[in-house]
Protein backbone atom coordinates (compact mmCIF):
# COMPACT_ATOMS: atom_id res chain seq x y z
CA UNK A 1 0.00 0.00 0.00
CA UNK A 2 1.41 3.36 -1.04
CA UNK A 3 1.45 6.44 1.13
CA UNK A 4 2.20 8.69 -1.85
CA UNK A 5 -0.45 11.31 -2.61
CA UNK A 6 -0.79 10.76 -6.39
CA UNK A 7 -1.94 13.29 -8.97
CA UNK A 8 -5.09 11.24 -9.51
CA UNK A 9 -6.32 9.01 -6.70
CA UNK A 10 -8.25 6.73 -9.07
CA UNK A 11 -5.51 6.28 -11.66
CA UNK A 12 -2.50 4.87 -9.87
CA UNK A 13 0.56 4.91 -12.16
CA UNK A 14 3.13 2.17 -12.71
CA UNK A 15 6.56 2.53 -11.16
CA UNK A 16 9.31 3.91 -13.39
CA UNK A 17 12.56 2.07 -12.73
CA UNK A 18 14.91 2.96 -15.58
CA UNK A 19 15.46 5.50 -18.32
CA UNK A 20 17.65 5.21 -21.40
CA UNK A 21 17.76 7.71 -24.24
CA UNK A 22 14.22 8.45 -25.42
CA UNK A 23 12.68 5.61 -23.42
CA UNK A 24 11.42 4.94 -19.92
CA UNK A 25 10.79 1.48 -18.44
CA UNK A 26 8.40 0.41 -15.71
CA UNK A 27 8.67 -2.28 -13.05
CA UNK A 28 7.39 -4.93 -15.47
CA UNK A 29 9.94 -4.03 -18.11
CA UNK A 30 7.45 -2.29 -20.42
CA UNK A 31 9.07 0.32 -22.66
CA UNK A 32 7.58 3.78 -23.23
CA UNK A 33 8.73 6.29 -25.85
CA UNK A 34 8.94 9.64 -24.06
CA UNK A 35 7.18 11.71 -26.69
CA UNK A 36 6.64 14.71 -24.44
CA UNK A 37 9.81 14.71 -22.36
CA UNK A 38 7.53 14.29 -19.35
CA UNK A 39 6.29 17.88 -19.44
CA UNK A 40 8.84 19.20 -21.95
CA UNK A 41 11.57 18.50 -19.40
CA UNK A 42 13.77 15.66 -20.65
CA UNK A 43 15.46 17.50 -23.49
CA UNK A 44 18.65 15.39 -23.36
CA UNK A 45 16.82 12.12 -22.88
CA UNK A 46 17.36 9.76 -19.97
CA UNK A 47 20.64 8.47 -18.60
CA UNK A 48 22.96 11.17 -19.97
CA UNK A 49 26.25 10.18 -18.37
CA UNK A 50 27.90 13.59 -18.68
CA UNK A 51 25.17 15.27 -16.63
CA UNK A 52 25.06 12.40 -14.14
CA UNK A 53 28.82 12.65 -13.63
CA UNK A 54 28.59 16.43 -13.12
CA UNK A 55 25.95 15.97 -10.41
CA UNK A 56 28.00 13.26 -8.70
CA UNK A 57 31.14 15.39 -8.77
CA UNK A 58 29.31 18.33 -7.24
CA UNK A 59 27.91 16.15 -4.46
CA UNK A 60 31.45 15.06 -3.67
CA UNK A 61 32.53 18.66 -3.09
CA UNK A 62 29.47 20.64 -1.95
CA UNK A 63 25.85 19.57 -2.02
CA UNK A 64 24.22 22.67 -0.51
CA UNK A 65 24.97 26.10 0.89
CA UNK A 66 22.28 28.64 1.76
CA UNK A 67 22.40 31.79 -0.36
CA UNK A 68 21.81 33.90 2.74
CA UNK A 69 25.44 33.11 3.54
CA UNK A 70 27.23 31.91 0.39
CA UNK A 71 27.28 31.86 -3.37
CA UNK A 72 28.79 28.85 -5.13
CA UNK A 73 30.96 28.17 -8.16
CA UNK A 74 28.31 26.23 -10.14
CA UNK A 75 25.68 28.92 -9.50
CA UNK A 76 28.07 31.63 -10.69
CA UNK A 77 29.05 29.57 -13.74
CA UNK A 78 25.45 28.88 -14.70
CA UNK A 79 24.50 32.54 -14.36
CA UNK A 80 27.44 33.58 -16.56
CA UNK A 81 26.53 30.94 -19.14
CA UNK A 82 22.90 32.02 -19.34
CA UNK A 83 23.69 35.73 -19.59
CA UNK A 84 26.32 35.09 -22.27
CA UNK A 85 23.57 33.78 -24.54
CA UNK A 86 20.61 35.80 -23.25
CA UNK A 87 18.83 38.35 -25.45
CA UNK A 88 18.91 42.12 -24.99
CA UNK A 89 20.26 43.57 -21.77
CA UNK A 90 19.31 40.71 -19.47
CA UNK A 91 22.12 40.78 -16.96
CA UNK A 92 21.23 39.03 -13.69
CA UNK A 93 20.05 35.50 -12.87
CA UNK A 94 17.98 34.41 -9.89
CA UNK A 95 18.21 30.62 -9.57
CA UNK A 96 15.17 28.80 -8.17
CA UNK A 97 13.81 25.25 -8.13
CA UNK A 98 11.23 25.34 -10.91
CA UNK A 99 8.96 27.28 -13.22
CA UNK A 100 6.30 28.35 -10.74
CA UNK A 101 9.00 29.72 -8.45
CA UNK A 102 10.58 31.59 -11.35
CA UNK A 103 7.28 33.24 -12.31
CA UNK A 104 6.47 34.05 -8.69
CA UNK A 105 9.85 35.75 -8.37
CA UNK A 106 9.27 37.64 -11.63
CA UNK A 107 5.95 39.06 -10.46
CA UNK A 108 7.34 40.11 -7.09
CA UNK A 109 10.43 41.66 -8.64
CA UNK A 110 8.27 43.64 -11.07
CA UNK A 111 6.26 45.02 -8.16
CA UNK A 112 9.29 45.88 -6.05
CA UNK A 113 10.95 47.55 -9.05
CA UNK A 114 8.12 50.03 -9.41
CA UNK A 115 7.85 50.61 -5.67
CA UNK A 116 11.55 51.47 -5.54
CA UNK A 117 11.18 53.64 -8.67
CA UNK A 118 8.59 55.71 -6.86
CA UNK A 119 5.60 54.42 -8.84
CA UNK A 120 3.69 52.46 -6.17
CA UNK A 121 0.37 52.67 -8.04
CA UNK A 122 1.70 50.13 -10.55
CA UNK A 123 0.55 46.77 -9.22
CA UNK A 124 -1.59 45.21 -11.93
CA UNK A 125 -0.51 42.47 -14.32
CA UNK A 126 -2.03 41.84 -17.72
CA UNK A 127 -1.68 38.32 -19.11
CA UNK A 128 -3.56 36.21 -21.64
CA UNK A 129 -6.46 33.79 -21.62
CA UNK A 130 -5.46 30.19 -22.15
CA UNK A 131 -1.98 30.75 -20.74
CA UNK A 132 -0.28 28.77 -18.00
CA UNK A 133 2.29 30.35 -15.72
CA UNK A 134 2.49 27.94 -12.80
CA UNK A 135 0.60 26.65 -9.79
CA UNK A 136 1.68 28.92 -6.95
CA UNK A 137 -0.88 31.60 -6.16
CA UNK A 138 0.76 34.52 -7.97
CA UNK A 139 1.65 32.42 -11.00
CA UNK A 140 -1.83 30.84 -11.07
CA UNK A 141 -3.36 34.31 -10.91
CA UNK A 142 -1.36 35.31 -13.98
CA UNK A 143 -2.38 32.14 -15.80
CA UNK A 144 -5.50 32.35 -17.90
CA UNK A 145 -6.80 28.79 -17.91
CA UNK A 146 -10.33 28.88 -16.51
CA UNK A 147 -10.41 25.24 -15.39
CA UNK A 148 -7.14 25.46 -13.43
CA UNK A 149 -8.25 28.71 -11.76
CA UNK A 150 -11.89 27.91 -11.00
CA UNK A 151 -11.86 26.37 -7.52
CA UNK A 152 -9.10 28.68 -6.29
CA UNK A 153 -10.80 31.88 -7.44
CA UNK A 154 -11.30 33.39 -3.97
CA UNK A 155 -7.57 33.05 -3.30
CA UNK A 156 -6.28 34.58 -6.53
CA UNK A 157 -4.96 38.08 -7.22
CA UNK A 158 -7.06 40.23 -9.55
CA UNK A 159 -5.30 40.39 -12.92
CA UNK A 160 -6.42 41.18 -16.46
CA UNK A 161 -6.52 38.56 -19.22
CA UNK A 162 -6.73 39.49 -22.89
CA UNK A 163 -7.37 37.13 -25.81
CA UNK A 164 -4.46 34.92 -26.84
CA UNK A 165 -2.85 35.16 -30.25
CA UNK A 166 -4.71 32.14 -31.63
CA UNK A 167 -4.60 32.31 -35.40
CA UNK A 168 -6.45 29.04 -36.04
CA UNK A 169 -9.56 30.21 -34.21
CA UNK A 170 -9.43 34.00 -33.93
CA UNK A 171 -8.02 35.27 -37.23
CA UNK A 172 -10.67 36.63 -39.59
CA UNK A 173 -10.83 35.12 -43.06
CA UNK A 174 -10.12 38.49 -44.67
CA UNK A 175 -7.03 39.18 -42.51
CA UNK A 176 -3.44 38.32 -43.35
CA UNK A 177 -1.45 36.69 -40.54
CA UNK A 178 0.39 40.00 -40.07
CA UNK A 179 -2.85 41.97 -39.83
CA UNK A 180 -4.21 39.53 -37.30
CA UNK A 181 -0.99 39.66 -35.26
CA UNK A 182 -1.27 43.44 -35.05
CA UNK A 183 -4.93 43.30 -34.03
CA UNK A 184 -4.26 40.64 -31.40
CA UNK A 185 -1.35 42.64 -29.94
CA UNK A 186 -3.42 45.80 -29.77
CA UNK A 187 -5.73 44.11 -27.27
CA UNK A 188 -2.96 44.87 -24.78
CA UNK A 189 -3.19 48.60 -25.43
CA UNK A 190 -6.97 48.48 -25.16
CA UNK A 191 -6.76 46.82 -21.75
CA UNK A 192 -4.05 49.21 -20.59
CA UNK A 193 -6.25 52.15 -21.43
CA UNK A 194 -9.24 50.52 -19.74
CA UNK A 195 -7.53 49.95 -16.38
CA UNK A 196 -5.18 52.95 -16.57
CA UNK A 197 -1.56 52.53 -17.69
CA UNK A 198 -0.37 54.10 -14.43
CA UNK A 199 -1.79 51.08 -12.57
CA UNK A 200 -0.08 48.38 -14.66
CA UNK A 201 3.36 46.97 -13.94
CA UNK A 202 3.77 44.16 -16.47
CA UNK A 203 2.46 42.07 -19.33
CA UNK A 204 3.20 38.34 -19.05
CA UNK A 205 3.13 35.85 -21.92
CA UNK A 206 4.59 32.59 -23.20
CA UNK A 207 6.35 33.07 -26.57
CA UNK A 208 4.99 29.67 -27.57
CA UNK A 209 2.06 28.59 -25.40
CA UNK A 210 2.53 25.10 -24.02
CA UNK A 211 0.31 22.97 -21.83
CA UNK A 212 -2.99 24.83 -22.10
CA UNK A 213 -3.01 25.53 -25.83
CA UNK A 214 -0.73 22.96 -27.43
CA UNK A 215 2.34 24.69 -28.91
CA UNK A 216 0.49 27.81 -29.97
CA UNK A 217 2.84 30.14 -31.86
CA UNK A 218 2.24 33.87 -32.28
CA UNK A 219 1.31 35.48 -35.61
CA UNK A 220 4.10 37.39 -37.40
CA UNK A 221 4.87 40.73 -35.77
CA UNK A 222 2.74 40.07 -32.69
CA UNK A 223 5.52 40.24 -30.11
CA UNK A 224 7.25 43.18 -31.77
CA UNK A 225 4.03 45.17 -31.39
CA UNK A 226 3.69 43.93 -27.79
CA UNK A 227 7.22 45.19 -27.08
CA UNK A 228 6.34 48.60 -28.57
CA UNK A 229 3.24 48.90 -26.38
CA UNK A 230 5.15 47.96 -23.24
CA UNK A 231 7.78 50.58 -24.00
CA UNK A 232 5.20 53.23 -24.85
CA UNK A 233 3.38 52.85 -21.54
CA UNK A 234 6.39 52.06 -19.38
CA UNK A 235 5.39 48.56 -18.35
CA UNK A 236 7.63 45.52 -18.09
CA UNK A 237 7.50 42.59 -20.51
CA UNK A 238 7.74 39.25 -18.69
CA UNK A 239 8.25 36.28 -20.99
CA UNK A 240 7.56 32.84 -19.58
CA UNK A 241 9.84 30.37 -21.35
CA UNK A 242 9.53 27.72 -18.66
CA UNK A 243 8.23 25.20 -21.19
CA UNK A 244 9.22 26.63 -24.58
CA UNK A 245 12.73 27.85 -23.71
CA UNK A 246 16.15 26.22 -23.37
CA UNK A 247 16.40 25.07 -26.97
CA UNK A 248 12.93 23.53 -27.19
CA UNK A 249 11.79 25.67 -30.16
CA UNK A 250 15.12 25.72 -31.98
CA UNK A 251 16.93 28.57 -30.23
CA UNK A 252 18.26 28.66 -26.68
CA UNK A 253 15.71 31.34 -25.81
CA UNK A 254 12.39 31.16 -27.66
CA UNK A 255 11.98 34.94 -27.84
CA UNK A 256 15.04 35.19 -30.10
CA UNK A 257 12.85 33.93 -32.94
CA UNK A 258 10.36 36.72 -32.29
CA UNK A 259 13.05 39.39 -32.52
CA UNK A 260 12.27 40.81 -29.08
CA UNK A 261 13.93 40.97 -25.69
CA UNK A 262 11.97 40.96 -22.42
CA UNK A 263 12.68 42.84 -19.22
CA UNK A 264 12.26 39.64 -17.21
CA UNK A 265 12.53 36.11 -18.57
CA UNK A 266 11.74 32.80 -16.84
CA UNK A 267 13.13 29.38 -17.68
CA UNK A 268 13.02 25.97 -16.01
CA UNK A 269 12.13 22.45 -17.23
CA UNK A 270 14.78 22.01 -19.95
CA UNK A 271 17.34 23.90 -17.87
CA UNK A 272 17.79 20.86 -15.66
CA UNK A 273 16.57 18.31 -18.21
CA UNK A 274 15.08 16.34 -15.34
CA UNK A 275 18.43 15.61 -13.70
CA UNK A 276 17.83 18.20 -10.98
CA UNK A 277 14.92 20.53 -10.18
CA UNK A 278 16.01 24.00 -11.26
CA UNK A 279 14.61 27.17 -12.77
CA UNK A 280 15.81 30.71 -13.30
CA UNK A 281 14.50 34.24 -13.54
CA UNK A 282 16.64 36.60 -15.65
CA UNK A 283 16.20 40.36 -15.37
CA UNK A 284 17.58 43.42 -17.10
CA UNK A 285 20.45 45.51 -15.83
CA UNK A 286 18.05 48.43 -15.28
CA UNK A 287 15.79 46.43 -12.97
CA UNK A 288 18.72 45.07 -11.01
CA UNK A 289 20.34 48.48 -10.61
CA UNK A 290 17.08 49.98 -9.38
CA UNK A 291 17.08 47.46 -6.51
CA UNK A 292 20.84 47.74 -6.01
CA UNK A 293 20.71 51.54 -5.76
CA UNK A 294 17.55 51.50 -3.66
CA UNK A 295 16.90 49.11 -0.79
CA UNK A 296 19.61 46.71 -2.00
CA UNK A 297 17.45 43.80 -0.96
CA UNK A 298 14.98 41.76 -3.04
CA UNK A 299 12.26 40.98 -0.54
CA UNK A 300 11.77 37.41 -1.63
CA UNK A 301 13.52 34.07 -1.25
CA UNK A 302 13.40 30.29 -1.00
CA UNK A 303 15.48 27.76 0.89
CA UNK A 304 16.90 26.15 -2.23
CA UNK A 305 17.83 29.27 -4.21
CA UNK A 306 21.01 28.73 -6.20
CA UNK A 307 21.32 25.12 -5.05
CA UNK A 308 24.88 24.09 -5.99
CA UNK A 309 24.02 20.56 -7.10
CA UNK A 310 21.07 21.74 -9.17
CA UNK A 311 23.22 24.50 -10.69
CA UNK A 312 25.93 21.99 -11.58
CA UNK A 313 23.33 19.96 -13.46
CA UNK A 314 22.17 23.12 -15.23
CA UNK A 315 25.70 23.94 -16.36
CA UNK A 316 26.18 20.42 -17.70
CA UNK A 317 22.81 20.48 -19.49
CA UNK A 318 23.30 23.86 -21.20
CA UNK A 319 26.85 22.99 -22.20
CA UNK A 320 25.64 19.67 -23.62
CA UNK A 321 23.10 21.50 -25.78
CA UNK A 322 25.73 23.90 -27.06
CA UNK A 323 28.72 21.57 -27.39
CA UNK A 324 26.77 18.79 -29.12
CA UNK A 325 25.00 21.16 -31.54
CA UNK A 326 21.67 19.92 -30.24
CA UNK A 327 19.83 23.19 -30.80
CA UNK A 328 20.33 23.13 -34.60
CA UNK A 329 19.26 19.49 -34.37
CA UNK A 330 16.00 20.61 -32.75
CA UNK A 331 15.17 22.53 -35.93
CA UNK A 332 16.07 19.59 -38.18
CA UNK A 333 14.19 16.99 -36.17
CA UNK A 334 11.36 19.44 -35.64
CA UNK A 335 10.94 19.68 -39.41
CA UNK A 336 10.97 15.88 -39.58
CA UNK A 337 8.34 15.61 -36.86
CA UNK A 338 6.12 18.25 -38.48
CA UNK A 339 6.35 16.49 -41.85
CA UNK A 340 5.44 13.16 -40.25
CA UNK A 341 2.47 14.70 -38.43
CA UNK A 342 1.28 16.39 -41.62
CA UNK A 343 1.60 13.16 -43.57
CA UNK A 344 -0.35 11.17 -40.98
CA UNK A 345 -2.92 13.72 -39.82
CA UNK A 346 -2.96 16.48 -42.45
CA UNK A 347 -6.21 15.18 -43.96
CA UNK A 348 -7.58 13.50 -40.84
CA UNK A 349 -11.26 14.46 -40.43
CA UNK A 350 -10.77 15.12 -36.72
CA UNK A 351 -7.50 17.07 -36.81
CA UNK A 352 -8.08 20.79 -37.17
CA UNK A 353 -4.60 22.22 -36.71
CA UNK A 354 -1.02 21.01 -36.54
CA UNK A 355 1.28 23.67 -35.14
CA UNK A 356 4.42 24.46 -33.21
CA UNK A 357 8.08 25.21 -33.56
CA UNK A 358 11.15 23.00 -33.23
CA UNK A 359 10.48 19.95 -31.07
CA UNK A 360 7.48 21.64 -29.48
CA UNK A 361 4.41 20.74 -31.51
CA UNK A 362 0.70 20.31 -31.01
CA UNK A 363 -2.24 18.63 -32.71
CA UNK A 364 -5.67 20.19 -32.12
CA UNK A 365 -8.56 17.77 -32.40
CA UNK A 366 -12.04 18.72 -33.62
CA UNK A 367 -15.39 17.02 -34.05
CA UNK A 368 -15.89 18.77 -37.40
CA UNK A 369 -12.94 19.87 -39.49
CA UNK A 370 -15.01 22.22 -41.65
CA UNK A 371 -16.60 24.18 -38.80
CA UNK A 372 -13.74 23.70 -36.27
CA UNK A 373 -16.36 22.58 -33.74
CA UNK A 374 -14.73 20.85 -30.75
CA UNK A 375 -15.75 17.51 -29.32
CA UNK A 376 -18.29 17.60 -26.51
CA UNK A 377 -16.31 18.03 -23.29
CA UNK A 378 -18.17 15.10 -21.73
CA UNK A 379 -16.32 12.73 -24.07
CA UNK A 380 -13.02 13.52 -22.30
CA UNK A 381 -11.12 13.00 -25.55
CA UNK A 382 -7.72 14.22 -24.35
CA UNK A 383 -7.66 12.11 -21.19
CA UNK A 384 -8.66 9.01 -23.11
CA UNK A 385 -5.98 9.62 -25.74
CA UNK A 386 -3.38 9.93 -23.00
CA UNK A 387 -4.44 6.54 -21.62
CA UNK A 388 -4.59 4.87 -25.03
CA UNK A 389 -1.16 6.21 -25.98
CA UNK A 390 0.31 5.09 -22.68
CA UNK A 391 -1.11 1.62 -23.20
CA UNK A 392 0.53 1.62 -26.65
CA UNK A 393 3.90 2.56 -25.13
CA UNK A 394 3.88 6.30 -25.86
CA UNK A 395 4.07 9.15 -23.36
CA UNK A 396 2.44 12.29 -24.77
CA UNK A 397 0.75 15.35 -23.23
CA UNK A 398 -2.94 15.65 -24.19
CA UNK A 399 -5.07 18.36 -22.56
CA UNK A 400 -8.70 19.41 -22.69
CA UNK A 401 -9.98 22.98 -22.54
CA UNK A 402 -7.84 24.22 -25.44
CA UNK A 403 -10.33 26.89 -26.52
CA UNK A 404 -11.63 28.32 -23.26
CA UNK A 405 -10.56 26.08 -20.40
CA UNK A 406 -13.57 23.82 -20.89
CA UNK A 407 -13.91 23.03 -24.59
CA UNK A 408 -11.39 21.75 -27.10
CA UNK A 409 -8.71 19.06 -27.05
CA UNK A 410 -5.09 18.92 -28.14
CA UNK A 411 -2.02 16.72 -27.87
CA UNK A 412 1.31 18.38 -27.03
CA UNK A 413 4.54 16.72 -28.20
CA UNK A 414 7.97 17.65 -26.84
CA UNK A 415 10.36 14.72 -27.31
CA UNK A 416 14.04 14.72 -26.33
CA UNK A 417 16.38 16.61 -28.67
CA UNK A 418 18.17 13.33 -29.41
CA UNK A 419 15.11 11.68 -30.97
CA UNK A 420 15.91 9.78 -34.17
CA UNK A 421 13.95 9.62 -37.41
CA UNK A 422 12.86 6.06 -36.61
CA UNK A 423 11.65 7.16 -33.19
CA UNK A 424 9.70 10.01 -34.76
CA UNK A 425 7.97 7.43 -36.95
CA UNK A 426 7.27 5.34 -33.85
CA UNK A 427 5.86 8.38 -32.04
CA UNK A 428 3.50 9.36 -34.85
CA UNK A 429 2.40 5.77 -35.46
CA UNK A 430 1.55 5.16 -31.82
CA UNK A 431 -0.19 8.52 -31.53
CA UNK A 432 -2.29 7.63 -34.59
CA UNK A 433 -3.27 4.32 -33.00
CA UNK A 434 -4.25 6.11 -29.78
CA UNK A 435 -6.32 8.79 -31.53
CA UNK A 436 -8.14 6.29 -33.74
CA UNK A 437 -8.78 3.94 -30.81
CA UNK A 438 -10.47 6.75 -28.87
CA UNK A 439 -12.39 8.32 -31.74
CA UNK A 440 -13.72 5.00 -33.00
CA UNK A 441 -14.97 3.91 -29.60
Amino acid sequence: MSHIFPRHTKQLPPTAVRGEGCYLYDQDGKQYLDGSGGAAVSCLGHGDQTVIDAVKAQLDSLAYAHTGFFTSEPAETLADLLIKHAPGDLDRVYLVSGGSEAMEAALKLARQYFVEKGEPSRGRVIARKQSYHGNTMGALSAGGNAWRRAQFGPLLIDMSHINPCYEYRLKHDDESPEEYGLRAANHLEEELLRVGPENVMAFAAEPVVGATSGALTAAPGYFKRIREICDQYGILLILDEVMCGMGRTGSLFACDQEGVSPDILCVAKGLGAGYQPIGAMLCSRQIYETIENGSGFFQHGHTYLGHPTAAAAGVAVVNAMLDRNLIPRVKTQGDTLMAALEAKFGQHPNVGDIRGRGLFQGVELVADRATKAPFDASRKIAGRIKTAAFNAGLICYPMSGTIDGQNGDHVLLAPPFIISDDQIDELVSKLSVAIDTVLQS
